[in-house]
Parts: structure tokens; sequence; C-alpha cells
């Protein structure tokens, strides 16, 4: 397996799919998108720490330095897609110009600049999550090549723009005065969302988690909440949760096990806690299987 593809040599986007128990890489890559099946890939990047498993997907800029590790009793699968410089920006171009533009101008040169992304993950389960797991599907099936192939990539480029769009949205709805105050706020915010979702298994504190989004802890608490709409603890006891249920449905390890696996610290709040959230016992739950 390898990372180091932040030049492809063709104007088309590459496409890595392979399978590894354990990978370590550090280096810089081009813009991409990155999935993995049957385990969980750690990447660090810029100041962020991200997750990456069955159901989410991580997206970098071009140009970022970032590492990656994975260190699983089975194989991970990766399939990842690198976009070439200026591949987004003239989708981007087409998809902003006017019928009469792209009439007198068919091959004028893209917008400016290369386009700025937000790097963080993203559910499967949305739009462009759904696009990339069919695209995924398709590829490893050899339903699609040549043409077929490129016109895929195209249709995962204009879902990745609406993806964008609803980002944009979500920073403006943040009640900060300069459009570019509110965008370093969402960053910073999402940066210690990612590290809560990275680490929920770990003995982490609200205190290391505001230190690594670079915010006061009363700055975060604050607008993590508007953003979010619950509270930092209050998801990251939702996380450990939704993980305690899984290992005990999928694996069959002691509740004690399972309890302080997760990052609970006491088997009786974690019982509570999961009866309270589930409707039976963690227990109860092992013999319903």
């Amino acid at each position: 397996m390898t990372e180091n593809l932040g030049a492809p040599s063709t104007p088309s986007p590459f496409i890595l799919h392979e399978s590894r128990p354990q990978f370590d890489w550090k280096g810089h890559g081009a813009l991409s998108l990155k999935t993995f099946r049957y385990g969980k890939t750690l990447y660090e990047a810029g100041h962020g720490h991200f997750s990456v498993d069955d159901e989410r997907y991580l997206l970098l800029n071009e140009g970022q330095e970032y590492s990656l590790h994975i260190d699983s009793s089975v194989p991970v699968e990766s399939f990842c897609i690198f976009f070439p410089p200026g591949f987004m920006e003239e989708i981007r171009r087409n998809a902003l110009s006017t019928e009469r533009e792209l009439l007198n101008e068919p091959h004028a040169a893209s917008y400016s600049g290369s386009m700025e992304w937000i790097e963080r993950t993203y559910p499967l389960a949305n739009r462009l999550g759904t696009a990339l797991n069919q695209f995924r599907s398709s590829y490893i099936m050899g339903t699609f090549y040549g043409w077929g192939l490129e016109e895929q990539l195209h249709q995962l480029a204009i879902h990745m723009l609406d993806s964008h769009r609803e980002v944009r949205i979500e920073i403006d709805g943040l009640d900060m005065a300069k459009p570019s105050t509110r965008e370093e706020l969402y960053r910073r915010i999402y940066i210690g969302h990612e590290y809560i979702c990275a680490y929920y298994n770990r003995p982490i504190t609200l205190t290391e988690t505001a230190s690594i989004a670079h915010l006061s802890v009363n700055h975060f608490l604050r607008n993590y909440k508007k953003l979010f709409g619950i509270t930092p603890h209050q998801y990251l006891t939702e996380l450990r949760l939704q993980a305690a249920k899984r290992l005990l449905l999928d694996t069959d390890k002691l509740v004690t096990e399972v309890c302080y696996e997760v990052g609970f610290e006491s088997l009786g709040s974690f019982s509570t806690l999961f009866s309270k959230r589930f409707h039976t016992s963690p227990s109860q739950l092992r013999t319903k299987r």
C-alpha cells in the first residue's frame, strides 16, 4: 500500500484499493476521499486527528501533510480516490458558468486558485457517501471502465461540490460577524469533535479536547452545542454506548471487559447509562443475540 500520490501523472483521478492488517505512512497527498472497511484507520493531518471506519469517509486537501496508522487483527480494506490538481476546479467552473460562457470558451482556464475544503470525516450515509459506496462496488466488480469510469468520477465530483455547499451553509449558521471568523471557528470545533471520535475509548478530558481545538473550554462548550445540538460529553457517552452495544452483539467479551474497552471507568455507571439508552441491561442484550 502506498499513499505517495500527491501529483498523479495523468489528468484522471488515481484509485487506491488494497488491504493490510498493519500499515504506517507519512507524507503529502492530493485532494482525496478515503474509505476503509473491516477495521479502523487513524489519521493525523494538520492539527486534526481522524478515525475512518466502515461508517465514515475522510476528505483531505491537496498538499496536506498527514500520517496514517492501521493496526488490526484482520486486513483492513482501503478504497481511496486521489484527485489531480485542477480537476475539481474544472468541475466547479462548468457548474458555475453559464451555457453561453461554456459555448464561447469551452476550454477556458479554471478559476484561479485551488479550492479549500473543510478537512473532516463525513457519514457514508450521506449522498456523497452513498455515491462513493456505489462507485467502490462497481469499481471492484469491474462493471465500468474507460468512459464509464470517467463519467462516474465526474458525477462523484458533482456530489463533492454539493457537499461543500452544505458545509458552507453550516458555517454561515454560526453567529459570528465575519465569514473568516465563522469558518475558523467551525474548523476548530470540528478538530475537537474529530478528536472525540478518534479517541472516545481513551480517558480523554474536556480540557484536553478543547486544547487540541485551540479553544478555551467555555468557548468550545458553547459553540460545540450550537453546532451539534448536544454537549461534547453527551456525544462522547453516545459513542461509547454504541460501541459497547456492537461489542456485546458481535463478540463474546465479558460485560466488564466491554465497559472498560469503550472508555467507561465504572461498571455501575456504564450499566445504568446503557439500560437508560437501550431499555435493556448489557447482560440482557447479550441473551437476545
